[in-house]
């Protein structure tokens, strides 16, 4: 009597069997034939396509390595940049003059107040900008301390010509990097028009202007463009890191200039807080696209690209609390900034291994995007707030 329903199920198992065969069997097809085509071919044709294949399995396997290691991925990197700063340099806003080694005999300089002119035998010497620091910091993370995914010739070939970032593998850390990176153009952007000139209108550094110029660059810059030979993405963003630099050290040599007024400071903060705005929309377009959970192919480059930005805009708000330091403490500021700073160093701390862009009410599939347009508008906020009390 059962029998009639074992049968109904043996003939279901066998053809879920038997479509998962033809599914295979399709999959497998290219590879079957060119294994075929490789064996009827001549010994030196063999050679040619032997060694052309060694070179691509050769090409994928450095790009994997590239794509799932990352160097010196650090959260708190903030704190290690603030560690080579001048000490004698606290409480002083960058480009002011900071009390200097003594290059005569019978003193040192011991007991100089910051900010005060360099006396008798002394070298002057002015405080360093932390935000050009971490920013050439950052730029050197992303293209020496790490290869920079998105020229690698693997990442411009895809999977079987499909762009990285339209399936689920390999596109994370590029997309981390270009998120790093919208915060570098952006803060040269700042250094030129605003904080790196006298009120905006004396001349513009050059240092800044080159630094700005080079990530500007096309980010997938290959040896060999539309338009012929071509310089790589890396080794232009290169040259920004050797301008920022640059002009950290005429800064410290009190040869260049920093304006660290209230009112740059506020127009700084605008800049990140809309920059970071137009993010939190592009999370909340990808919600609004797709509830697919774990199987959303672009969620995990939306997620990474602004955990990217959220990495690189901690430490440029720390580098800007130093630079600025004496207007924070004057306004009162230092309890806001200290939440602002906590709250964004704890948004860094979620790190899912599979992203999900589930419905926000689901109950197995979780909104990772969903939570970090919630970190990014927290912390938006409360660069709104120091703003507004800027503003007063």
């Amino acid at each position: 009597m059962l029998d009639p329903i074992v049968n109904f199920f043996v003939r279901i198992f066998q053809w879920i069997g038997r479509g998962i065969g033809l599914l295979i069997g399709i999959l497998l097809w290219p590879f079957l034939w060119a294994g075929r085509w490789y064996t009827q071919r001549g010994w030196m044709l063999k050679a040619i396509v032997g060694v052309a294949l060694l070179a691509l399995i050769g090409l994928y396997a450095n790009f994997f390595y590239a794509t799932q290691w990352w160097n010196n991925f650090n959260p708190d990197y903030p704190t290690v940049t603030a560690a080579g700063a001048n000490p004698q340099a606290v409480g002083v806003v960058a480009g002011d003059p900071i009390a200097a080694a003594t290059t005569g005999e019978g003193s040192t300089g011991a007991g100089s107040a910051p900010g005060a002119p360099a006396a008798p035998g002394q070298q002057q010497t002015c405080k360093r900008s932390e935000i050009a620091a971490v920013a050439a910091d950052l730029i050197d993370f992303n293209v020496n301390q790490n290869a920079w995914i998105s020229s690698m010739l693997a990442s411009k070939l895809g999977f079987f010509g499909i762009p990285w970032r339209n399936t689920p593998f390999f596109d994370n850390k590029a997309a981390f990097q270009l998120g790093i990176n919208q915060v570098m153009r952006r803060t040269t952007t700042e250094l030129v028009d605003t904080l790196g000139r006298t009120r905006g209108t004396s001349q513009i550094d050059q240092n800044l202007q080159n630094a700005r110029t080079a990530l500007a660059w096309d980010e997938d810059a290959w040896y060999v463009g539309l338009r012929g030979p071509t310089r790589p993405t890396p080794s232009v963003y290169r040259d920004a890191i050797r301008s920022l630099r640059t002009f950290t050290a005429s800064l410290e040599k009190c040869q260049a200039t920093f304006d660290a007024r209230s009112d740059n400071l506020l127009q700084f903060l605008d800049r990140i807080a809309g920059d970071i705005g137009s993010t939190s929309d592009i999370l909340r377009g990808q919600i609004e696209a797709s509830d697919a959970g774990w199987f959303d192919p672009r969620a995990d480059d939306r997620f990474w690209f602004s955990y990217g930005q959220l990495y690189a805009y901690y430490g440029i708000l720390n580098a800007t609390r130093s630079d600025f330091s004496a207007i924070i403490r004057e306004r009162n500021l230092t309890t806001l900034w200290d939440t602002m700073q906590s709250q964004m160093r704890g948004a860094l701390n979620m790190q899912p291994w599979i992203i999900s862009n589930g419905d926000e009410s689901s109950f197995l599939f979780p909104s990772h995007l969903a939570t970090m347009g919630f970190n990014l508008l927290r912390a938006r906020s409360q660069i709104v707030e120091i703003r507004s009390v800027l503003d007063r």
